[in-house]
């Protein structure tokens, strides 16, 4: 499984890649040429996977079984620093909504693209970028 952010494919959908032996199904959302997420799975895989939900252009939640067990797949792409506070905003909201959608007993993978800045005083109280302020870290350029 592979999850892929900043793609630029426009629209949804899914289809099989790859080589005869070695097939991938691949889903895919954006509504911008740049913002897209998509996912990658083996085509072994593809008959576990139960369902797969657009939440947003920026996030996708592949649920699949494995073993006796739910695996819940988010991908995502956070907003960079050049994007508006409110669009900003309205994507951490519906992150952080995620998890009503998801059994306690179920495993949750999250990969993507958070577009965080480590020793960045810009951003939110609370994220990696301030806390390195706060505890007095400083990160030299370069290392």
């Amino acid at each position: 499984m592979a999850c892929i952010q900043e793609t630029r494919w426009k629209g949804s959908g899914c289809k099989f890649c790859g080589a005869k032996d070695k097939r991938y199904k691949l889903f895919w959302m954006s509504e911008e040429r740049s913002d897209g997420v998509e996912i990658f799975i083996a085509k072994k895989w593809v008959v576990s996977v139960v369902s797969i939900k657009r939440h947003s252009k920026r996030a996708l939640i592949l649920k699949m079984v494995l073993d006796n067990c739910l695996l819940n797949v988010l991908t995502v792409y956070a907003p960079h620093s050049g994007k508006l506070k409110e669009e900003k905003e309205n994507f951490w909201n519906k992150m952080f909504s995620f998890g009503e959608c998801i059994l306690q007993n179920e495993i949750v993978v999250l990969a993507g693209d958070m577009n965080g800045h480590v020793s960045s005083n810009v951003g939110y109280d609370g994220t990696h970028g301030s806390l390195c302020m706060e505890i007095g870290i400083q990160m030299d350029s370069g290392s």
